[in-house]
């Protein structure tokens, strides 16, 4: 799972538009934010979506966590304004965002967990619409015998990824890995194995966090395994009991993602709405590295390939 600083969670609320037609056609879409907060630079992300006459309805992601809902955004059609509860965010008080639309992109501001503005901005989101390629060549992404072509996300954590009996192992969590490569298109084969009650997940580009953790026997969810974390919900959920090692298949074209766990198809080509929680960015747009999560529980990888799109 993750974390929160500025945060969210699921399904689709409700949000005030003073006149008809005037918010849906500058706010309504899918956009990708950057909040200039006091200790660096986050993502986040927002999803405006029109309900009925009068009204707009709408999901926000922050730094961590899962998309939540955003109960009601008041507008005059170009300037912007909603609340939400926290949710793992250190913090007591709501999140207030005040914003506006200004030749096409948004800026605004955000409160922080100690209740100061801090400014975001934010372009549309892509619609990443692509033809499913031709393949390339596989490409280990782990050699078996070190950490080659990896490094730790956060220099100033300490890095507990370690290589022990051919496996990538994350021995002590804390830090995310991340690959010094990046990609655009790719299909991924990971083996993997946790122990009883662990938690991980596999970042797609380093933006969309397929949820691993030990769920066996429980219903399907997307904050479970094998889902895009708050977003899709994989249709049964196909784990083997923790212990056990793993197979997962991703295969991400634009922002079309299937997911094949341990043989059994449980997404089908479904489109990755945004950013999750713990996103590295919300550029959307460009290539990025593959990102194991690290900071919840021991995990380890005994394969890790990728296949890219050729050309």
């Amino acid at each position: 799972m993750c974390r929160l600083i500025l945060p969210l969670c699921l399904l689709v609320p409700t949000l005030a538009v003073q006149s008809e037609g005037s918010a849906a056609d500058g706010l309504a879409g899918r956009w990708d934010l950057v909040v200039h907060a006091t200790a660096g630079d986050h993502p986040a992300w927002l999803e405006v979506t029109p309900s009925g006459r009068n009204v707009l309805v709408g999901r926000f992601v922050g730094q961590f966590g899962s998309a939540r809902p955003v109960a009601r955004v008041e507008t005059d059609g170009t300037t912007f304004r909603f609340r939400i509860p926290p949710q793992f965010e250190n913090r007591t008080t709501d999140l207030e965002i005040d914003g506006k639309l200004v030749d096409g992109a948004l800026k605004g501001t955000v409160t922080d967990e100690n209740g100061r503005f801090v400014r975001f901005e934010g372009k549309r989101a892509p619609t990443l619409g692509r033809e499913t390629p031709a393949w390339g060549d596989p490409v280990p992404l782990f050699d078996g015998k070190s950490l080659a072509g990896w490094s730790p996300q956060h220099a100033a954590i300490p890095n507990g990824w370690r290589v022990r009996d051919g496996m990538l192992v994350n021995a002590e969590p804390g830090n995310n890995l991340r690959t010094d490569g990046t990609f655009d298109d790719f299909k991924l084969h990971a083996e993997f194995r946790y122990p009883k009650g662990s938690n991980g997940g596999i970042y797609l580009r380093g933006r969309y966090e397929v949820q691993i953790e030990d769920g066996f026997g429980a219903d399907p969810e997307s904050h479970r395994i094998g889902g895009v974390y708050g977003f899709l919900e994989p249709c049964v959920n196909a784990s083997r009991p923790a212990g056990e090692w793993q197979e997962i298949e991703i295969t991400l074209v634009g922002r079309r993602v299937t997911v094949v766990l341990n043989g059994e198809r449980i997404i089908d080509r479904q489109a990755i709405p945004g950013i999750t929680g713990g996103a590295l960015d919300s550029d959307e747009g460009a290539p990025g590295p593959i990102l194991l999560q690290g900071d919840h529980g021991p995990i380890e990888f005994r394969k890790l390939v990728l296949t890219p799109a050729a050309g």
